[in-house]
């Protein structure tokens, strides 16, 4: 073989090892740790409970209320919301042992999973929203 075949067919090689190796799955870590944290009571996709507890799914809270979700999900939130033109005064519990990491990674997966379409949320973002929490 010569080098003008050798290298098309390493460089080839290498592309699919990328491709077969790289998750395509975005905010994977993300979903798992909706999934135990947050989807018994919003549901795994997304909807909530009807009249008790909000859907994530389709939320326009998300988008309106950006700059509060990581204080909502490291403290929780007893105030009544409004999510697509509906009331709802359950209380939330918080998860104080969520890193900052961690929120902005369950806040992007929220952000881009059941049909949303949201921008992506910087941890710099996240780390702001916290030290300006009213919300305890």
């Amino acid at each position: 073989m010569s080098m003008k075949t050798i290298i098309p067919s390493v460089l080839i090689g290498m592309l699919l090892l990328f491709q077969t190796n790289c998750s395509n799955k975005r905010y994977e870590h993300g979903e798992i740790l909706y999934q135990n944290f947050c989807a018994n009571c919003h549901m795994e996709d997304g909807t909530g409970l009807v009249g008790n507890i909000p859907p994530l799914a389709g939320a326009d809270y998300l988008a309106k209320e950006r700059e509060k979700l990581a204080c909502i999900i490291r403290y929780g939130i007893k105030e009544e919301i409004v999510v697509n033109g509906r009331r709802y005064t359950q209380a939330m519990e918080g998860i104080e042992q969520l890193s900052e990491a961690e929120i902005t990674n369950v806040i992007n997966y929220i952000n881009t999973a059941w049909g949303n379409d949201l921008p992506f949320m910087p941890i710099t973002e996240v780390q702001e929203s916290l030290k300006n929490c009213r919300l305890k």
